[in-house]
């Protein structure tokens, strides 16, 4: 079973824990059968590649690794702040994600 996430693929979050803790950035990827999130520029980790075709030479190659999306809060578009967000039906019967602190939508 998996619940609907408050996070989207494309969405500017905020890291509110851990070692990237008031980072912010793109998310690249969610994966919501493990509920993480991969966030550009963040929870960056270094990887060692065999040499490949994009990769020819090999070696030590630096990626973003996921992160649980509990520790990531969508930025408010009004303030650019961290909000928590909410769902509500919209003028065309739509469910449409909103920000708790300013009531905006949230697209």
């Amino acid at each position: 079973m998996s619940a609907k996430l408050h996070i989207k693929k494309g969405d500017t979050v905020f890291v509110n824990a851990g070692d990237n803790k008031g980072r912010q950035g793109k998310v690249l990827k969610v994966d919501v059968e493990k509920q993480r999130a991969i966030v550009e520029g963040v929870n960056i980790v270094k990887k060692a590649t065999k040499p490949n075709a994009k990769n020819p030479q090999g070696g030590i190659v630096e990626q973003e690794a996921p992160i649980h999306i509990s520790n990531l809060q969508v930025l408010d578009p009004k303030s650019g702040k961290p909000t928590r967000v909410g769902r509500k039906l919209d003028s065309a019967g739509k469910l449409v994600r909103y920000a708790k602190k300013s009531g905006e939508e949230i697209k």
